[in-house]
């Protein structure tokens, strides 16, 4: 089987499959393929190893329709029209696990450095505005014994929810499809409505997929629910958020505060109005960038390729 990796990925996976017997192509440009590209490669190959970048729509699908597998460097997946793929018999794979630690650390470090305002007092040493002291200036807030509101409690929301009861005490609400036992044992956390969610917690952060049901989840409607003293944290999928409402309950100090992993859309514009803000702070997607998670993600989503290969049961189809 002929195999395309889409993206300059960790090398692990790409000894594996080449290690298999499988022939492989790789892209090694820095930039992704424009849609022509990767249309035109993939018709040469039976897998896809994709990333969350490329969207593999209907037509897209429909024009390499010959595909045999779709193994997605990424735990999300919607970026690829799944339904499509199904009709068409074109299997999709993913990477559940592997980021689950680094994405949670970064949940957590976004809300140490939007309750103390970290980004914008860095940005006045570089602008040379260390200045005085001031005794009732650039204030933060305290996050022991809060309350962490959660939206997703699965893997990734379990260990932001450690690290949150850990450090500080933290007292634990959340909202899921359906209640997650495992984790009200764990960490006696309290399953809720969203608008209870909303309502009572001082922190909310997200941790659910980007579906119908939760695009732009966030809007004005369910900052206007939450505390004044809130803060709004979102490592999931951009999507999830209404920027201009999210922007807007900001400058109106609907809620205090907001850490952003995603943005909507992506990548952000460098004028954003929420680069500028004092309680905000914003990375570039970065979730996963660690070695070990990107390494992890590489071999597993080789693993799926390998697994498809000698006709073994899928353990990350989705």
């Amino acid at each position: 089987m002929k195999v395309l990796v889409s993206l300059n990925f960790p090398s692990l996976g790409i000894e594996m499959l080449r290690k298999e017997g499988l022939e492989v192509t790789t892209w090694t440009e820095d930039l992704p393929m424009s849609k022509e590209q990767l249309i035109a490669a993939t018709k040469k190959n039976d897998i896809l190893l994709s990333a969350s970048i490329y969207n593999l729509d209907a037509d897209f699908l429909e024009q390499n329709k010959h595909l045999k597998l779709i193994s997605q460097f990424a735990v999300g997946y919607n970026n690829i029209d799944v339904k499509k793929a199904t009709e068409l018999n074109i299997p999709v794979t993913n990477t559940p696990n592997a980021m689950t630690d680094a994405t949670a650390d970064i949940a957590f470090g976004l809300l140490l450095a939007v309750s103390r305002k970290m980004f914008h007092m860095h940005k006045k040493i570089i602008n040379n505005e260390w200045g005085h002291f001031r005794p009732q200036a650039n204030l933060g807030v305290e996050l022991k014994g809060k309350t962490v509101g959660i939206l997703g409690m699965g893997r990734i929301g379990i260990e932001f929810a450690k690290r949150c009861v850990g450090a500080y005490g933290m007292k634990v609400l959340y909202h899921n499809r359906k209640p997650n036992r495992e984790a009200e044992k764990e960490l006696n956390a309290t399953y809720v409505s969203f608008d209870e969610l909303l309502e009572k917690s001082d922190i909310v952060s997200v941790h659910c997929a980007l579906t119908e049901a939760t695009k732009e989840k966030f809007n004005s409607q369910a900052f206007s629910k939450m505390k004044p003293s809130s803060i709004f944290i979102n490592t999931a999928r951009g999507g999830i958020h209404n920027e201009t409402d999210l922007i807007e309950a900001l400058n109106n100090k609907t809620i205090w505060g907001a850490g952003l992993d995603v943005t909507n859309p992506e990548p952000m514009q460098a004028d954003n109005l929420l680069l500028n803000m004092e309680n905000v702070a914003v990375l570039p997607h970065i979730g996963s960038a660690t070695v070990e998670a990107r390494n992890e993600m590489s071999r597993l989503a080789a693993w799926n390729i390998i697994q498809f290969s000698r006709g073994e049961t899928l353990t990350n189809q989705v």
